[in-house]
């Protein structure tokens, strides 16, 4: 008697079994799904895959297996149910590599990407026997994956991606296309000799070599070629990658543009500053700032102190121009508190004469270091005019008697500027007999006439002149007259009345 079908199914379910043995221990999970649709088998893989406590809770079916899991693409679109990998196997599909992401209705706390294939077992003669669904778990491949995308993506440091295997860009950051100014589409698929991105590197062809080799490539810098015609200097690294199961280069780079217009315009700056400093007619030097020790100098400078500057900084005879260390120790206390403006200071020339100047001092930067930009005039005859031009006038109000009272106001102005109080007494600091003797001074007497006048010895005139300087602080005779007549005192007579006054009282 012929078998019927029914009597020929003993030999398939124990060759089911068989292959049920066999890939019970397997890492990846397995389904077996009759032509029927009906989900006969499911390895212990499978199930904790999909969090199914036992076989039933898959489906007992391949259409109650689509309404207990929503399965999507990898851009988050929903499979319809014809698009199932088990609706694609029943209907005599066989596939590779599909990858979805599982999930299940209304619970969150499933969310797994599962890479299929489908296969179809057939019998001798060629007919389906059994439908196999192999599902690998790669959910920490995909998320380590979408944190390296997310990470490369949002890094501000420029970046691609280029695949080893046939040079093409892959991936490209928006701090390579903000840098560059290319758009993504300039990049992604084109060749790395499209965009040379070691152009103009001095290692050039080690990093070629490194790049066929997939070993890393150290830094270097490098020249990138720019839409429009431009250029960007880079420096430029490379690290091998694997991007899903692909060898790749993942090319990093720091901008040394801003770096490279930055230390240019220092340079431009410091060769202005260096022009300058060397024509200037005025003497200067630049000094170190803890000791003041002259490290550069103009030839103003040379000229004006006779000391020369080597190359190591030393002032040639080894010596400085300050006159003494009080000097230096002063011009560093001003330097502390801001910078010296107009001082007046005694200078030394190499040969040991001294000369007085104005010196200006401010604390800078060259090239990283700090020091002392010294600008000085040399005053020396002008001050030698003032006090001849003092002197004469002291000579003249020595004996003023034949002068006006206007002139020799106006010859007192000259010892002191105009508009300023000469010392810090009061008129009422003074004796009576003090009083007198600034009158008769201020009317232009000399010692001699004011000793007759008061009745008293040259000797003691002398001495009252000498106290009244003293209490109202002043030195010459032409302060006392400046500094008397500001307070009202122009002449004997007035002194004389208010001793009157006084005594009234």
């Amino acid at each position: 008697m012929r078998n019927t079908p029914a009597q020929a199914s003993p030999k398939p379910q124990a060759d089911r079994r068989q292959l049920q043995q066999i890939i019970s221990g397997l890492s990846e999970g397995v389904m077996l799904i009759d032509p029927d649709g009906s989900i006969v088998w499911a390895n212990k893989t499978a199930l904790t895959i999909h969090e199914a406590a036992t076989p039933a809770r898959l489906g007992r079916t391949a259409r109650e297996y689509v309404a207990a899991y929503t399965l999507k693409y990898r851009n988050r679109h929903a499979l319809a149910p014809a698009q199932y990998p088990i609706m694609r196997l029943l209907g005599g599909e066989c596939f590779s590599d599909v990858v979805v992401e599982v999930s299940k209705p209304g619970d969150d706390s499933l969310r797994r990407v599962h890479q299929v294939r489908g296969l179809a077992l057939t019998t001798p003669k060629g007919e389906p026997e059994s439908l196999v669904l192999v599902i690998q778990d790669v959910t920490e491949r995909y998320d380590a994956e979408e944190r390296f995308e997310r990470t490369f993506n949002t890094n501000p440091a420029p970046a691609v991606i280029c695949r080893l295997a046939d040079l093409r860009y892959i991936k490209v950051n928006a701090g390579f296309l903000e840098m560059t100014g290319y758009a993504r589409a300039q990049i992604i698929g084109h060749f790395t000799y499209e965009l040379d991105v070691l152009n103009g590197a001095a290692d050039r062809d080690l990093a070629v070599g490194h790049l066929k080799e997939g070993r890393p490539i150290p830094q270097m810098e490098a020249m990138l070629r720019l839409p429009q015609g431009r250029t960007r200097r880079v420096i430029v690294a490379g690290q091998p990658i694997e991007v899903g199961d692909a060898p790749c280069m993942l090319f990093t780079f720091m901008d040394m543009e801003p770096r490279w217009q930055a230390e240019e315009a220092l340079r431009q700056s410091e060769e202005r500053f260096s022009k300058a400093f060397r024509l200037a007619p005025v003497p200067m030097a630049l000094c170190a700032l803890d000791d003041l020790a002259p490290m550069d100098a103009n030839e103003a400078f040379t000229q004006a102190t006779g000391h020369e500057v080597r190359k190591n900084g030393a002032a040639a005879g080894h010596e400085a121009p300050w006159c003494g260390e009080d000097n230096r120790r002063r011009l560093l206390a001003a330097l502390r508190e801001g910078g010296v403006r107009d001082a007046e200071i005694m200078l030394r020339t190499r040969d040991g004469h001294e000369f007085d100047c104005l010196l200006s001092a401010e604390t800078m930067e060259i090239q990283g270091a700090c020091c002392v930009l010294v600008a000085m005039q040399d005053i020396t005859e002008r001050k030698q005019s003032e006090e001849e031009l003092m002197a004469a006038i002291d000579a003249v109000m020595q004996d003023a008697s034949w002068f006006s009272g206007t002139v020799i106001e106006k010859l007192a102005q000259l010892r002191r500027p105009s508009g300023s109080k000469a010392g810090a007494g009061e008129l009422s600091d003074l004796t009576e007999r003090e009083r007198e003797v600034l009158g008769l001074m201020c009317q232009g007497e000399n010692n001699e006439h004011i000793a007759h006048v008061l009745q008293l010895s040259p000797n003691t005139v002398r001495n009252h002149i000498a106290t009244l300087y003293s209490k109202i602080g002043v030195h010459r005779r032409s302060d006392a007259i400046v500094w008397a007549r500001q307070r009202g005192v122009t002449g004997y007579a007035e002194s004389a009345r208010g001793r009157r006054r006084t005594s009234r009282r």
